[in-house]
């Protein structure tokens, strides 16, 4: 994999996002609770990663950890649906394909939703840790369920973390795909190549993501409010000149509960108060990108 440091560089491109929009904002639930690992799926080890806790179990069933990553799929993810549907604002899935077959009545919800699917793997693990036939293999399983369970296509892609040095090449060779998100080097979307064929990026961020409360870096909601806040205004006082995008990451299991989701709320409230301001599904973008700006021969 080759790496490029210029980019866009000083003049990025006028994404022309529809109505003039200065900022495209894509909301995200990475769907991962009932696909992590843990005792009862035979891994022999209790998965604890983005809890409530930064404490782990090296030896012995952490049941406490399970019962947190139940939490974000018995109650969180109705929280979540709640306010999103109640704002009328659309979400992307980031479905790893055995939790939704691990809640039928979600993976229903999201079917009857105009939300769409970016695959997150058919388990919440790292594909930088499997063999190229293992990936292969987890990639085409996860998007043979994700339409078991929803009826829908999985249109793009996003690993755990970090992809392996295979990842883009077996999404592309899979097909089926109009983007992966296996990226955080940019604000806008952009094309490569995977040997003889064109793949779009559309890169995700770590940064307006809250992530940063299982690892301890934000407190209250309020740290979460002020920083998406913030990030959405400086974006879009430059989105006069050149229009930007935004992906907010959200977790079942730590957005879910009831001080951080009232922070994105007010969020929510904030960038729908303001004009020019355009939030869309991923499969919006990626259509948006390839019909404004076909790939480069």
């Amino acid at each position: 994999m080759t790496r490029d440091f210029v980019g866009y560089g000083a003049e990025p491109p006028h994404a022309g996002w529809p109505g003039g929009a200065r900022i495209a904002v894509n909301f995200v639930i990475n769907f991962e609770e009932g696909s992590e690992l843990s005792y009862p799926a035979g891994d022999g080890v209790s998965e604890t990663a983005l809890t409530e806790t930064a404490s782990t179990a090296p030896a012995g069933r952490d049941l406490g950890a399970e019962s947190m990553f139940e939490y974000g799929a018995r109650v969180g993810f109705w929280r979540l649906h709640r306010i999103f549907t109640r704002f009328n604002v659309p979400v992307t899935v980031f479905a790893c394909a055995r939790a939704l077959e691990a809640n039928p009545p979600a993976a229903a919800a999201i079917a009857a939703c105009d939300w769409d699917i970016c695959g997150h793997g058919y388990r919440w693990i790292k594909h930088f840790e499997l063999s190229e036939a293992e990936e292969r293999d987890q990639i085409a399983k996860a998007v043979a369920m994700i339409r078991e369970t929803t009826g829908k296509p999985t249109l793009g892609w996003y690993c755990r973390t970090a992809p392996s040095e295979n990842t883009r090449r077996l999404v592309v060779e899979h097909g089926g795909f109009l983007y992966d998100s296996d990226s955080y080097n940019d604000e806008l979307p952009y094309w490569v190549r995977v040997g003889e064929r064109p793949q779009l990026v559309i890169p995700y961020s770590l940064a307006t993501n809250d992530v940063k409360f299982g690892r301890g870096i934000f407190g209250p909601g309020d740290d979460f409010f002020a920083y998406l806040r913030d990030s959405f205004d400086l974006l879009y006082d430059e989105g006069a000149e050149r229009p930007r995008m935004m992906s907010v990451g959200l977790h079942m299991r730590l957005a879910g509960h009831p001080g951080r989701a009232k922070a994105l709320i007010r969020f929510i409230e904030h960038i729908q108060a303001q004009p020019q301001v355009w939030i869309c599904l991923r499969e919006d973008i990626a259509r948006h990108w390839m019909a404004r700006f076909p790939p480069p021969r």
